[in-house]
């Protein structure tokens, strides 16, 4: 599907980013894979360690409309991992998340759309469903931009999908480095925010794959929400400190106690597939897609009335052993 294509990847230095592109090279043969960041340190160092002929890299912020539409002409396919994801600095600085999150978004289609780019996959996380802090709020306000993206391309070929995954082991400000660089610092206690705190965990490997497959599946207007485990915050501590104590320290701003992918208010809108779930657009498209057959072939069903996919009522958690052998997979 990539082969002799051109790929771009807004926030192309972050770690899904860096995955994405390890994983495009070793699997396809792409004419371009275009970086779209705005730091010129990163893309550097970046450069050192993909230097593919094929490789290309855009300085530039995804509130630059004028800037992505230079980027992006001659672009089959459009990944947009861009975004300011920080819980407690997005709730200090709202304008910030706001312009980048949403405004960039809105810049991200426009361009997609002026260009003719085939594909768009943005991705989204389990704090856009039920939001209660800023960054979830804006990633809500920008899932819903890529879904209404379909109904405004008018003649144009390009449609939008989005893929909403929960917490990834070991990107950048997330648990897992954190609790790494504290044992390593030989600190006496873990700072446990809640003990009653679930999470749902996916590997950057896995990511990478569901958005690849999300490529192949897509109509246009779907959410993707992979089926992935659980864990408690305790469990996470044990696992990977099992000699030391927990010291609570309470929630930070923003934060919940468990995560929802799919909201109980979309279940009417929701269909369960093999391994993933499917969030169907609520309006109405001029060119009407089966949601319920991919383009896969693969076949997905109603859930049931009430249905909610959240990191507390998972049917599937991972023991301490299992989550010793997730963090494993970090790379600094």
């Amino acid at each position: 599907m990539f082969d002799d294509k051109s790929i771009l990847i807004t926030g192309g230095t972050g770690s899904f980013g860096k995955k994405f592109i390890k994983t495009i090279l070793a699997r396809y043969k792409p004419r371009r894979v275009i970086v779209f960041s705005r730091d010129e340190l990163k893309q550097f160092e970046m450069q050192q360690v993909f230097n593919d002929p094929a490789m290309r890299y855009f300085l530039g912020d995804v509130r630059d409309g004028q800037r992505l539409r230079q980027a992006m002409r001659g672009v089959d396919f459009v990944v947009h991992a861009a975004a300011l994801k920080q819980v407690p600095a997005a709730e200090y600085n709202p304008m910030e998340c706001i312009k980048t999150n949403i405004h960039g978004a809105e810049n991200v289609i426009n361009a997609a759309l002026e260009n003719d780019v085939e594909k768009v996959i943005a991705l989204s996380t389990d704090k856009a469903a039920n939001p209660i802090n800023l960054y979830g709020a804006t990633k809500l306000v920008s899932d819903k931009l890529f879904v209404a993206g379909n109904n405004i391309a008018g003649g144009h070929k390009t449609r939008f999908a989005v893929v909403r995954y929960g917490n990834v082991v070991g990107s950048r400000g997330s648990v897992v480095p954190f609790f790494r660089k504290l044992i390593d610092e030989g600190v006496k206690e873990l700072p446990i925010t809640d003990p009653r705190m679930t999470r749902f965990w996916i590997t950057l490997q896995d990511g990478v794959d569901l958005v690849f497959k999300s490529f192949e599946r897509m109509h246009g207007g779907e959410i993707y929400v992979p089926k992935i485990p659980s864990s408690r915050i305790t469990d996470l501590a044990a696992a990977m400190a099992p000699e030391l104590p927990t010291k609570m320290i309470g929630i930070r701003p923003g934060e919940k106690l468990h995560e929802t992918m799919c909201p109980a208010d979309n279940a009417h809108q929701t269909l369960e597939f093999k391994d993933h779930y499917v969030i169907c657009p609520a309006i109405t498209f001029a060119v009407q897609s089966d949601y319920k057959v991919n383009r896969l072939g693969e076949i997905g069903n109603s859930v049931g009335e009430g249905f909610e996919y959240s990191s507390g009522m998972n049917p599937e958690f991972l023991s301490i052993a299992e989550l010793q052998a997730l963090e494993a997979t970090f790379e600094p």
